[in-house]
């Protein structure tokens, strides 16, 4: 084999041990510092979403109820409507009596998200994030630290596995909080559209109040399950530190 090959193969190698201790490095810092902070951090941010600000998430529309429209029935002519306005419309010259509900084109502009779920989204999607990276990085550390594969003394490498499945799963309910926050703003989209096209109907608006509501309990919910799931696998990891980092004992092979 060249030399230069061999020596590119030995600087590619110790890069990627330095990469697997620094895993193993960051890992031990997750567990010991920054799960703890996160913990109090999000206890703190979900004692701040009380309940009783619920009603607090209603914002208006913009949409007004348009003033209602007096329709003109008479058709002195005996002729059907249809024919009437087809005769209407073929002179240039002709005058348009018909009457109707006028095209609304939003007279105040557009209309606006709600802005206090929006505020509390953008607050808790870097924690989620955050959290999705928190739980690789921890699949990794605990993946780097198990051992070779040996018959028998097996017992620490099954607490290893059982503890990386935890956060594989940690990590795929964590992506989902992000396709639920953005489920409710299509959600609320196509409610306000139905509010710009029938504006009368009163049900369409406390429909989308109900839909905001429901957006404030949603995020409410998310920040106590990344707070909830933080203080599994901090509870997880520091009760099974021993074996996840030792997972065999040496003097294990004096027992058989």
């Amino acid at each position: 084999m060249p030399k230069e090959l061999q020596k590119q193969r030995a600087e590619l190698l110790e890069k990627v041990s330095d990469f697997k201790e620094k895993f193993k490095t960051d890992g031990d810092h997750l567990v010991q510092d920054v799960f703890p902070n996160k913990i109090i951090e999000l206890e703190e941010l979900f004692q701040t979403m009380c309940l009783s600000k619920v009603s607090d998430m209603h914002c208006d529309l913009n949409i007004p109820v348009p003033d209602p429209v007096m329709f003109n029935n008479d058709n002195d002519s005996g002729e059907p409507q249809s024919k009437k306005r087809k005769s209407e419309y073929g002179h240039s010259n002709s005058e348009n009596n018909i009457s109707g509900t006028p095209v609304m084109v939003l007279p105040y502009g557009p209309v606006p998200c709600n802005k206090k779920i929006v505020a509390l989204s953008e607050r808790m999607k870097p924690l989620i994030w955050e959290l999705i990276d928190n739980a690789n990085v921890l699949k990794m550390w605990i993946a780097f630290l198990i051992p070779k594969i040996e018959d028998g003394n097996n017992f620490g490498v099954s607490i290893q596995e059982d503890t990386m499945g935890e956060a594989r799963q940690v990590e795929s309910e964590a992506a989902s909080y992000l396709e639920q926050v953005s489920r409710y703003f299509i959600t609320r989209a196509k409610l306000v559209s139905k509010v710009a096209k029938y504006p009368h109907i009163s049900d369409y608006r406390q429909a989308v109040k109900e839909l905001d509501e429901k957006g404030f309990i949603s995020l409410r919910l998310i920040c106590c399950e990344l707070r909830n799931h933080y203080a599994s696998l901090h509870d997880l990891v520091l009760k099974n530190m021993d074996k996840i980092k030792k997972p065999r004992n040496a003097n294990a092979q004096s027992l058989y």
